[in-house]
């Protein structure tokens, strides 16, 4: 069949290259891509809000399967826009519809559900610029540290934690004032819960449902997680603290009450859930859900995946994900993320990139590359992904470490330190 995929970062090179090796796979085409995954298939310069753009694309390449990459399409509703169109409808789209999507796309939203199918999170409560003051009454009576998040998406920039009380008041009405623009007009104030986080994937037909390999990411941008939050600087799967124990609690308490929640509130989900936990003391807590495939988890989980990722979609899609067989590699995956210089702030784009031919032993996916005149060049903040196997995590960064230093970009930036927490 041919297939569209949307998106242009480093988790949709890593879509490309797992769904290509698909014999279902005929033509794979990729709006709007990147450098890499032009390798892979062919890019459309098509933006991934762009609905109409899509439709015209699907019905001239005769698509039968759109795959979503990125959360904004998702949130702003293209499966239901292919639902609602008699041309469109037959087509097989990989993500939840918008209603389901409000469980990334807004937080309060998927803080009601959590708390109404009794799944275990931080205690929160919600406020507007109507009830400021009663957010920052919440706040005073609450213990440090605070963690502030907007209500909608925000670029993965919109969850703030603080240690001080005067500076989360002073947060929580820069927020609610436009700081994050529509997206923090409502903000949810959450407990601080301390552990460690995991990423746990699951794909679903809405009411079956595999669990995918588990991984960890790296957000900050220093070493020893320190300075900024980024999109994540590296992953690492699977994970020695996530035993069979915590994950026999992790279904039990948060997957299957998710499946059975979108079922009782007739959501209609087909495609990747993305729970972010963390583990206090041994019980997991849901942090927050994603509608689609983490980055650049996406990139250690589906190397790992050793079954048809295509037949597993179309599983997804035509509900009988029941009767897919999902076979993982027993080996180590790790990636580590190349950057811009200034990212997460101030980046320039454009610096020539060399090297890439000289990397062996590991995959290197392309995140923030474009094709210029021949040419390789930076085109965002996150350059690279660059993932390797190994018996164990040190032989699988070894190899991705050799590797970030074949590749050369002007101020290229990565962390020396994935996995730290876990040695």
């Amino acid at each position: 069949m041919n297939i569209l995929l949307l998106g242009s970062g480093g988790r949709e090179h890593a879509f490309a290259w797992k769904m290509t090796q698909s014999p279902r796979c005929d033509q794979l085409y990729i709006a709007p891509g990147n450098a890499g995954t032009e390798t892979e298939g062919t890019n459309l310069p098509i933006q991934v809000n762009d609905f109409d753009g899509i439709k015209n694309a699907v019905l001239d390449l005769n698509i039968e399967m759109v795959v979503v990459g990125p959360e904004v399409p998702l949130v702003e509703g293209i499966f239901d826009f292919f639902q609602s169109d008699e041309d469109l409808k037959k087509v097989m789209v990989i993500g939840p519809s918008k209603a389901a999507a409000a469980l990334e796309g807004s937080k309060a939203f998927a803080k009601s559900f959590m708390k109404e199918f009794n799944i275990p999170t931080a205690s929160y409560e919600e406020f507007t610029q109507e009830n400021l003051s009663g957010g920052l009454q919440y706040i005073s009576e609450h213990k440090a540290p605070y963690v502030l998040k907007a209500d909608g998406l925000a670029a993965g920039k919109g969850v703030l934690i603080l240690d001080d009380q005067n500076e989360a008041q002073k947060e929580l009405e820069n927020m609610l004032g436009g700081k994050f623009g529509a997206a923090s007009s409502k903000v949810v104030i959450e407990e601080f819960l301390s552990g460690i986080e995991f990423s746990v994937f699951v794909v679903t037909d809405g009411k079956n449902y595999k669990i995918l390999p588990v991984a960890k990411d790296y957000k900050r941008i220093g070493e020893g997680d320190t300075g900024l939050n980024t999109g994540g600087m590296g992953a690492v799967s699977p994970l020695p603290f996530v035993d069979e124990i915590l994950m026999k609690k992790v279904e039990e308490r948060i997957v299957q009450p998710t499946i059975q929640g979108l079922q009782k509130r007739e959501l209609n989900y087909i495609g990747f859930i993305f729970l972010g936990l963390i583990n206090v003391d041994g019980e997991p807590f849901v942090i927050e859900y994603n509608c689609r495939m983490g980055d650049p988890e996406t990139e250690v989980v589906l190397p790992r995946i050793k079954s048809d990722i295509v037949e597993m979609m179309k599983a997804s899609y035509e509900g009988t994900l029941d009767r897919y067989e999902l076979q993982i590699d027993d080996r180590t995956a790790t990636t580590v993320v190349l950057v811009s210089g200034g990212y997460p702030e101030a980046y320039e784009k454009g610096k020539w990139i060399s090297g890439l031919e000289q990397t062996h032993g590991s995959l290197v996916f392309h995140a923030g590359t474009k094709n210029d005149a021949g040419a390789i060049v930076t085109n965002g903040g996150r350059v690279f992904a660059i993932t390797s196997y190994g018996n164990d995590m040190n032989e699988a960064l070894e190899k991705s470490y050799q590797n970030a230093e074949a590749i050369q970009f002007e101020r290229k930036n990565y962390r020396r330190d994935i996995g730290f927490d876990l040695k």
